[in-house]
């Protein structure tokens, strides 16, 4: 059977992005997200937030480096990927995070502009899953 990964996140950047390039030249950008949930629970309004990492690649990682810092709201469209790689020491470790296919930056809420810039590029870039990012 075949199956279908796709995510779509609309948050807050956690921490400015971090832009590296592979060892062929890739640029390759990583930053935190965090999105939050708000719900009722009997008379409280209670809020719940979920801290995701992205990478980003191509000329699109590199804009991302360039205008994005902690606190910008991006909506990040991509795929769910488990990375793995095993430590110096040998422990084996892994972590989820999204790889985006496009992102789109949202105003800062203190500057008070309005509309949304979409940078997006479609390659998917495949990249050394022993080394960590």
């Amino acid at each position: 059977m075949a199956g279908f990964n796709k995510v779509i996140l609309l948050g807050n950047l956690t921490r400015n992005p971090e832009l590296r390039y592979t060892p062929n030249g890739t640029p390759v950008a990583s930053f935190g997200l965090a999105v939050s949930r708000r719900f009722k629970q009997g008379d409280e309004l209670k809020e719940e937030v979920c801290f995701v990492d992205i990478v980003v690649f191509g000329k699109q990682a590199e804009h991302c480096g360039q205008y994005l810092s902690k606190g910008h709201g991006v909506i990040v469209e991509g795929r769910l990927q488990q990375r793995r790689w095993e430590t110096e020491d040998g422990q084996k470790r892994s972590k989820h995070e999204i790889v985006a296919q496009s992102v789109t930056f949202l105003p800062k809420r203190q500057d008070g502009a309005s509309g949304a810039v979409e940078v997006s590029d479609h390659e998917d870039l495949a990249y050394d899953l022993d080394e960590p990012i």
